[in-house]
């Protein structure tokens, strides 16, 4: 974003050096922690030992201990209401039984223990077919949600490995892109004001929450959910800045103490999360269960297409509004030169409150793609902290400060981030994104569209 020609020279400060040393340090710490705890996440759990009698308690006897189990009946997007689901032993005795209520939601509770859950065909319509019953270890604790697939069902395949090539290179620009999304306000807030906000993860992960209320507690289609997702985030990112970030600028606190600070707000933000939303993953209302669209060598749901399509819009009109409006110039005056931007007559705290402002929007709109997309059309509490060093390694890889880089980075990291499920788990791949958050920071800290030495 910031131009690299005027008339003033900023070298790289102490202060830069103190915040890569930073940064270095926690992608240090997280690489070692998220790899332990996910190469430990493999080794499946020692199985329960069998109950004396295979038969599960009554419900009535073990009452307190009930566990909810939920799903919806979705046959191609037809809301399926009034079919009979039922769990049933292995054994073949129902445990517990319901109907499908409007929208095709139906839940049942049982005791703790291993079901079948399936559809009474008979309560299905005429042209309706349920392939199979599903079978389920039901525990507190975890999110029990049972999905049924209609229609007939389709023999496996064998996909060439050129095909897999092709879709996982689409799938890593998906990702990046919305990486990009979310991490564009991130670079934004770096370039005008300087600070490496650490606490821009939880404003993904409170645009996600905002979304999920309006859609699932309030019965807010998802798209006009998503909008109004997008105004809170705003909301936030306002008063984010005028609660907290322009009273310490007007104090002339440092840019270390405003970094520590937003660590300790990330932190605290993280288990407001945690406290008043749940730390159950909860899917969204809609979209759930699609089919892939394939068009040759590419297969694609359209969820993950409409991802693409809204983030490519999205980045495209943020581009325009730095090149074309008068507050994108006025942001890239900032960025370049603060006080030569302000003895010009530019409004500086105008400028950042816009900033912050769309950072917050930006950010929660990327909240809702993630979830989407990434993580099957649900929401996590700590879903924008997973994505917080993989948005640092896309704008550190891209050049902090720089829009355009951001968006190259983050392009960049998602294709890596894929990519790299070819040769391990799927489950480890965020460690390679982390792996390029350490190498850029120690190699080339000024990323590929920045400058050792910033001309403003």
């Amino acid at each position: 974003m910031a131009p690299t020609s005027g008339c003033r020279r900023r070298p790289t400060s102490t202060l830069h050096r103190s915040v890569r040393a930073a940064l270095v340090t926690l992608a240090s710490v997280l690489f070692v922690l998220v790899g332990a705890g996910l190469s430990s996440a493999q080794d499946p759990p020692d199985p329960p030992s069998p109950p004396a009698n295979t038969a599960p308690a009554a419900p009535d006897e073990e009452s307190a201990e009930g566990v909810t189990v939920r799903g919806t009946l979705n046959n191609a997007g037809e809301r399926l209401d009034g079919v009979v689901v039922r769990a049933t032993t292995e054994g073949g005795e129902v445990v517990a039984e319901t109907e499908s209520a409007d929208g095709g939601r139906w839940e049942l509770t049982v005791p703790p223990g291993t079901y079948v859950f399936e559809v009474d065909t008979e309560s299905l319509p005429d042209d309706v077919t349920v392939q199979t019953s599903v079978t389920r270890d039901v525990a507190p604790g975890r999110a029990n949600t049972v999905i049924f697939s209609f229609g007939e069902a389709r023999t496996g395949s064998t996909v060439a490995w050129g095909e897999t090539l092709v879709r996982t290179i689409v799938d890593g620009l998906r990702f990046g892109l919305v990486i990009a999304i979310a991490g564009v306000g991130l670079s934004l807030i770096f370039g005008t004001t300087g600070l490496t906000n650490f606490a821009h993860g939880e404003l993904v992960t409170l645009g996600a929450v905002a979304a999920w209320i309006f859609n699932v507690t309030l019965g807010v289609r998802l798209i006009p959910a998503t909008i109004l997702a997008v105004i809170v985030g705003v909301v936030i990112g306002l008063l984010n800045n005028a609660l907290i970030w322009a009273p310490l600028r007007r104090r002339r606190t440092g840019l270390i103490a405003q970094l520590v600070v937003s660590i300790g707000l990330a932190i605290s933000l993280r288990y407001l999360i945690l406290a008043f939303y749940s730390d159950r993953t909860q899917p969204f209302d809609d979209y759930q269960a699609q089919q892939q669209l394939v068009w040759g060598p590419i297969a694609i749901t359209p969820v993950n297409l409409a991802c693409i399509v809204i983030s490519l819009v999205v980045l495209v009109g943020v581009a325009l509004l730095l090149q074309r409006t008068r507050i994108g110039k006025a942001m890239r005056a900032v960025a370049d030169n603060r006080d030569l931007a302000a003895s010009s007559g530019i409004d500086v705290e105008h400028v950042i409150r816009f900033v912050w402002g769309l950072g917050g929007g930006l950010a929660a709109l990327g909240g809702v793609l993630f979830g989407l997309s990434e993580l099957g059309g649900r929401v996590q509490w700590e879903m924008g902290f997973k994505l917080l060093l993989l948005m640092f390694a896309g704008i550190i890889l891209g050049g902090l400060g720089t829009a355009y880089g951001a968006l190259v980075g983050c392009v960049v990291v998602g294709l890596l981030v894929q990519l790299s499920t070819l040769v391990i788990n799927p489950d480890l791949k965020y460690i390679g994104g982390l792996l390029v958050l350490i190498v850029i920071l120690v190699i080339r800290p000024q990323g590929i569209l920045g400058s050792r030495t910033r001309i403003g």
